[in-house]
């Protein structure tokens, strides 16, 4: 699935993750499991449209970007430092995390 290069917001960023999480009743049933696939993907499709009163709460779009990291999709994250004048965030790979904190902690010992 090729990836969108500029989102006009946040939620078509966001969108473009659900999306590439398998779609709205996917990812509903994920993040609202006590919903019917059907509700959880109306919710979902909601929170993702201006127009209607259901938002995201911070710690969801936290987990849809995390969610997306995992597989590889970065939209709503490149969105958020865009929009907010940061320069554009690299993913860590989890084995460059663990040597930058033996690094550190190397670095700790000495002192």
């Amino acid at each position: 699935m090729q990836q969108v290069l500029f989102h006009e917001s946040l939620n078509d960023a966001l969108r473009e993750v659900v999306q590439t999480l398998g779609g709205t009743k996917k990812v509903g049933v994920l993040m609202r499991p006590e919903k019917s696939a059907d509700e959880a993907a109306r919710w979902i499709s909601d929170c993702l449209n201006h127009d209607r009163r259901e938002k995201f709460d911070p710690e969801q779009v936290l987990w849809l970007l995390r969610e997306g990291r995992r597989v590889g999709c970065h939209s709503g994250m490149h969105f958020l430092c865009s929009a907010s004048g940061y320069s554009a965030a690299q993913p860590i790979e989890p084995k460059d995390e663990l040597a930058e904190l033996q690094r550190n902690f190397i670095e700790a010992s000495k002192h």
